[in-house]
Formats: structure tokens, C-alpha cells, sequence
């Protein structure tokens, strides 16, 4: 009896090391989570959100009422465990490396890196929108989804920049590694909607760097007219919601135009947009990570066709989707069901590999690359 009572005992006490050995890794682990999680606006920033129509008081809300992404349901977390879902590639995603780096002075091309990446050439000016290169869209490195291919190449072969815009706080579209090493390797401003400034400001990106906006905004950056315009979606990095704003952003040089959707379900402010700031000759749009169960806050690829459509939107190319599995669609689904939408709807699509530089004048023809490892 006491020989067991001893195993007991050993087995209990070699227990408490493993949990304090795995607490210790733990806590050393996420020791960059808290930088990571970003700050709150406060001070002047705080008083100028205060005074934002899209401010309640409270908190950033929606132009219309919708459903956030929420705690997820029991059904939810059983598509998420038990799905058929193909959600990953089956083989490489083909990669493309850019160059050369030319941007013409009076001409438009983009070259999409993955997820919401993409490097815009307009008028002889370099902007790039959401970057995130870390293999994470998380603020830890050993959690959170995956990349499910490599950027096409470091941030330190980027080309120099003229500006860097930012939609919203989400881990997937601000990643606070890529904003440090681009605030060591780039001069560029960041351009962002109202409050986020207070995350570079923690990461200490410099404050004569950052143009904050509310919608309907504008700023003018190495020629290029910048104006924050609304989405339909939310923000939030840590415990709290919407202490920041979202927005999409409409890109003007002198004769060429550019709207990007950030994050957004569809909502009838696109026409609005096309209205006053289009036509544009590209238009960047979100098609993937929607679901039934998040219906207000990310478009279907139909709806990204017809927000398009809404802005009077030239070439189309997708974003938000082939990199990150960040909701229960297979992973080849929002492009084919684009694809098909625009086909039938006569919308001129591009289809771009990561790292493939589109010429919006002279776009390739959609050749679905995807295809085989689907």
C-alpha cells in the first residue's frame, strides 16, 4: 500500500513539473503577446474619435446594423472539427517572385502577395495595403491560422515605398512584425482609419508617419489623393470591440483610380462610393472567409461581383483568399464561384499567382491556376 501511495505521489509531483515546465513555456512563449495585442486610443486621438459620426459614445459601429463575428456556436465548432471541407491546397501554390520593380509613370499594375496583400503601382507611386508576412495571422507565433503559402519575397526586397494603408486591426490585415520591419526599411506614412494609429504608435512607428481618417476623409500623399470610405465589418485585437475604425480606401492619382474593399459585407454604401469617387480603373475585392454564420461582415464572391459593379469598378482582382483557412468554404470555392459570377455577369476578372504583377491595362486572361491542386 505504500509502495502505491508513493507511485501516486511520484506520478502527482512529476505531473506538477510537467504543468509548471509547460506553464513556464507557456508564459515565455507569450511574452510578445501583450506589444502584439496593440493599444487603446487615448489622449487627442481618443477626444478626435469622440467626435466621429461613426462613433456612438461608445464604440465604432456600422453605417447599418449587422451580426459580428461571434462566440462560435455548437454547430459552429462541429463544421470546424467534422467538416468535408477541402480547406487546404493539395499541392504548392505556384509563386511568382516580382521584378522587375518599373512603375510607370502613367500606368496601373498591382502584384497581390496572398491574403489581402497587394502592392499597387499607380502613376508612377508605390502603395502597399494590408501587408502582413508573418507566417501567422495571430499574436503568437505557434497559434492561430497557418499560411498556407510562402510570400512571393521579404519585406526587404520590397521597392521604395510611397505610402502603406491599413483597413482595419484584425490580425490578418496588421501584423505587427511587418509593420516593424517595414518602419525599419521604408520611409512611407501608414495610412489608416481612426484610432489605429495608437497600435503603430506602440510599435513605434514615429507620429509624424501616420495619417489617421475617418470616412469620407481624404489626405494627399506624393501625389495621390487617399480617402478613407466606409465597410461593413468590425475591429477589435484584443478583449474589446471597435475601439478602432474599418474602412475601405479609394486611391486617386491624376487620371487613375483604385478602390479596395478592406473587410466588408456587402451593403448598399458601395454605390455610394462609386458615386463619389469612381469610376475606378481596379478595383481590390474581399471574396473569401464568408459564411452563414457571419453574413454582415464579409461578402460572398456574388456580392463581391456586384459591389464592383456598385463602385463601377474597370478589372477585378480577388483578395482574401488562397492564404489563410479562415472559415468552413473549401479553399478553392470563392474563386470559383467569382469565376463563374463573372463570366455571367461580363466583369473583366483577374486571377493573379502571388507575386504576379497584373497590368490593369492589359490584364491576362483568367487561366485557372488553382485548378489542380484544389
Amino acid at each position: 500500500m505504500a509502495s502505491s501511495r508513493s507511485r501516486t505521489a511520484g506520478r502527482a509531483a512529476a505531473a506538477a513539473v510537467a504543468a509548471s515546465a509547460g506553464l513556464a513555456a507557456a508564459m515565455w512563449a507569450l511574452r510578445g503577446v501583450p506589444a502584439a495585442l496593440g493599444a487603446r486610443p487615448a489622449g487627442d486621438r481618443a477626444e478626435r474619435i469622440r467626435r466621429s459620426p461613426q462613433f456612438n459614445g461608445e464604440r465604432f459601429q456600422n453605417a447599418a446594423p449587422g451580426r459580428e463575428a461571434g462566440v462560435p456556436s455548437p454547430g459552429m465548432l462541429r463544421e470546424a472539427v467534422l467538416g468535408k471541407q477541402q480547406r487546404h491546397p493539395r499541392g504548392e501554390v505556384p509563386i511568382v517572385t516580382p521584378g522587375p520593380w518599373r512603375a510607370a509613370a502613367t500606368g496601373l499594375e498591382a502584384i497581390w502577395f496572398g491574403h489581402a496583400s497587394t502592392l499597387v503601382e499607380i502613376e508612377g507611386r508605390r502603395v502597399l495595403i494590408d501587408p502582413v508576412w508573418s507566417e501567422r495571422c495571430s499574436p503568437t507565433s505557434f497559434a492561430g491560422p497557418k499560411r498556407l503559402h510562402p510570400v512571393p519575397l521579404p519585406v526587404s526586397q520590397l521597392p521604395p515605398l510611397d505610402a502603406i494603408v491599413i483597413s482595419h486591426d484584425h490580425y490578418d490585415h496588421l501584423d505587427m512584425e511587418t509593420v516593424a520591419e517595414l518602419t525599419r526599411t521604408q520611409s512611407a506614412p501608414f495610412l489608416v482609419p481612426l484610432g489605429v494609429g495608437a497600435h503603430l504608435e506602440r510599435w513605434h512607428v514615429a507620429a509624424d508617419r501616420i495619417v489617421e481618417l475617418d470616412w469620407d476623409e481624404s489626405a494627399t500623399v506624393a501625389g495621390l489623393r487617399f480617402t478613407a470610405t466606409a465597410a461593413q465589418h468590425f475591429s477589435g485585437r484584443a478583449f474589446r470591440r471597435n475601439d478602432t475604425l474599418w474602412g475601405s480606401w479609394a486611391i486617386a492619382g491624376r487620371t487613375r483610380k483604385v478602390f479596395y474593399t478592406g473587410d466588408s459585407g456587402y451593403f448598399d454604401g458601395y454605390a455610394a462610393i462609386g458615386a463619389a469617387h469612381g469610376p475606378f480603373d481596379l478595383t481590390l475585392i474581399q471574396i473569401g472567409a464568408y459564411s452563414p454564420g457571419w453574413p454582415d461582415i464579409h461578402m460572398t464572391p456574388e456580392e463581391a461581383i456586384e459591389a464592383h459593379l456598385d463602385v463601377r469598378g474597370g478589372v477585378l482582382v480577388p483578395v482574401h483568399w488562397a492564404t489563410f483557412n479562415l472559415a468552413f468554404h473549401d479553399w478553392s470555392e470563392p474563386v470559383e464561384r467569382l469565376w463563374r459570377e463573372a463570366k455571367s455577369r461580363d466583369v473583366r476578372l483577374a486571377v493573379p499567382r502571388p507575386g504576379e504583377r497584373i497590368d490593369v491595362d492589359a490584364p491576362p486572361l483568367v487561366d485557372g491556376w488553382w485548378q489542380p491542386i484544389a
